[in-house]
């Protein structure tokens, strides 16, 4: 009994952390029917600025924190700005290779610039120590990763459905040329996705970052994967099904561990059998919906 609970609480963890990363991806993929292979490697631009913020500059960890996710939302916008926009009209193969650019580029910069060799990242007292209930003892993380991600899922989902920006995001979702006839901004509305999705992709690799407190500039190829995978797992383009992707791909890869440690080897190739399996009986995810594509 201790270990399923262990193992619980472990799964609820990891998942929380896919889900977030995923939930940039389906929002992004929503308005703009575009993977952001990007997405993965501002997990590792958050990590190193909060890493250089807390041990280079010293500042308060809470402070270097909140500077990490508006210097990685700022980048994410830009990168929209800069790579996806000028490509809007063009075929969409030509968006998904600048996607793909971006990504090599980034972890290419970070090779480069800092160094392939992984840094030790710091762990603030005050956020992480040990909780143990009776038999079971497990990291304060365990508790403030699902916390920080349902309120987020939450605010997110408020934005979405109940503010004038979501309203505009919905509409240029479901048609993009006639939600711009009708004198929504379009590039306005586009910019605020992917910084609403990039502050996510911050606070995820800053979390990812605590929990497993080593980064380097390749940290978030595996995690990106997995994440892209829950977000069409539970249905490309649906928030609350990136959330429910996220959480059955944790659980499945920490149970896998923990109950057949002989398949431990196998746990990545987990997520892209699960992948397969989707794309095979229900290609539109858990909670996706049929679109017609336009021509």
């Amino acid at each position: 009994m201790e270990l399923y609970l262990q193992t619980l609480a472990n799964g609820i963890s990891l998942g929380s952390l896919y889900a977030l990363i995923a939930i940039g991806y389906t929002m992004v993929y929503g308005i703009l029917r575009l993977i952001n292979f990007a997405h993965a490697d501002l997990l590792m631009v958050a990590g190193y600025i909060a890493f250089y913020g807390i041990m280079v500059f010293a500042l308060p960890w809470w402070f270097s924190f909140l500077i990490a996710i508006a210097l990685t939302a700022l980048l994410g916008v830009s990168i929209e700005k800069i790579a996806y926009r000028p490509l809007r009209n063009a075929p969409r193969i030509s968006v998904l290779i600048s996607a793909i650019g971006v990504s090599f580029l980034l972890e290419n910069l970070g090779i480069v610039a800092i160094g392939a060799r992984p840094k030790s990242f710091p762990r603030p007292e005050e956020l992480v120590w040990n909780i143990k209930l009776g038999d079971i003892s497990f990291l304060s993380l365990t508790v403030i990763i699902p916390i920080v991600t349902l309120l987020l899922l939450v605010a997110v989902t408020y934005m979405v459905n109940k503010t004038k920006t979501g309203t505009a995001m919905r509409a240029v979702s479901r048609d993009f040329e006639t939600a711009s006839l009708m004198a929504v901004d379009v590039n306005k509305v586009v910019s605020t996705t992917f910084l609403v999705g990039s502050s996510l992709a911050a606070v995820g690799g800053i979390l990812y970052s605590l929990q497993y407190p080593q980064i380097d500039p390749l940290m978030g190829v595996f995690p990106g994967l997995k994440c892209f995978i829950a977000a069409v797992m539970g249905g490309i383009g649906s928030i609350p099904g990136a959330m429910l992707g996220g959480f059955i791909l944790g659980m499945g890869e920490v149970f896998l561990v923990a109950f057949m440690p002989e398949l431990s080897g196998y746990r990545d190739a987990f997520a892209f059998v699960i992948l397969i399996f989707i794309l095979l009986f229900k290609p539109t995810g858990i909670l996706g919906e049929n679109v017609v594509e336009k021509v």
